[in-house]
């Protein structure tokens, strides 16, 4: 079977890049190779491979920025996405889509299920879902929402933490918003068995349990400390979002049902905590 990988740049390309499966032969596509919004570009790349399936890491992520910037973040976000859509059906190929825990607005208290309607509370979330739509217009299509992904790469909470304790003698983080951090590694780990089923339709996945930023930025230093990636621990204050104001808002709640998942998978997937330790000794192994 043969995959594209588009956005394979980002952390959740490279990730799927370092474990694709032997049986299946990969293309990856960062987004210097490919650019989404580009619709001709992405009509030639598909028919010129003529993949089995293609899998849609590309996105515009800085949240914040899109405030300002929702027409770009839609042109990758929402327009790339349904360029891709066009461009598999044309050959019947699969599309993978990666979407987020963002398009709910947090006033649930119950995990969100992939039926939840959808209801944005930025323009992230607004131009994720208009990805969602526009890759559910192919037939073929799997839309996989998940949650606060970080890796031993690239630009997420984790690294940021790690910078800041490395500089600073004490930080302040947001106590009031609940999610679920997840390892890039086991998020493609989860894609690349989706590759193999034949699920269509919204799927949510995410590592287990659920947690705070400010929670998630104690284990962080806490791990950090243990495998000696950090000399001493610095103060690490909870405040709430009130306190912390950011051009975007977030959404207070936006833990994700990943028990259909489950069920197509065959596994549950590790707690978080566990998979911050294995993400911790990654930068040990490699520092």
């Amino acid at each position: 079977m043969k995959i594209i990988i588009v956005g394979a740049g980002g952390q959740v390309g490279r990730a799927l890049l370092h474990s694709a499966p032997d049986e299946f032969e990969v293309i990856g596509r960062d987004s210097a190779q490919l650019d989404v919004s580009n619709r001709q570009a992405v009509f030639d790349a598909v028919q010129s491979n003529r993949p089995d399936a293609i899998i849609n890491a590309a996105a515009y992520t800085a949240v914040d920025r899109a405030e300002q910037d929702e027409e770009r973040a839609l042109a990758i976000n929402g327009t790339g996405v349904e360029n891709l859509a066009h461009a598999a059906a044309t050959i019947g190929a699969r599309l993978i889509h990666i979407s987020t825990d963002f398009v709910f607005d947090g006033a649930s208290r119950e995990p969100y299920c992939p039926a939840d309607p959808a209801s944005p509370i930025n323009a992230y979330g607004r131009t994720k879902l208009a990805g969602e739509h526009a890759a559910l217009a192919w037939r073929d299509a799997l839309v996989v929402r998940t949650s606060w992904v970080y890796a031993s790469e690239g630009n997420n909470f984790v690294n940021t933490m790690l910078r800041l304790m490395r500089t600073r003698t004490e930080v302040s983080v947001v106590c009031d918003q609940m999610g679920t951090p997840t390892w890039a590694t086991s998020l493609a780990s989860a894609l690349w068995a989706l590759t193999s089923s034949e699920a269509t339709g919204i799927l949510h996945f995410t590592d287990g349990g659920s947690t705070n930023w400010y929670e998630f930025a104690r284990a962080i230093q806490d791990d950090a400390l243990h495998c000696g990636l950090l000399e001493a621990p610095i103060e690490i204050k909870p405040i709430g979002t009130s306190s912390y104001p950011t051009p975007a808002k977030r959404p207070a709640y936006s833990v994700l049902d990943t028990t259909r998942t489950a069920a197509i998978l065959g596994y549950r997937s590790q707690n978080w905590r566990n998979n911050l330790k294995k993400m911790i000794k990654e930068l040990t192994t490699n520092a």
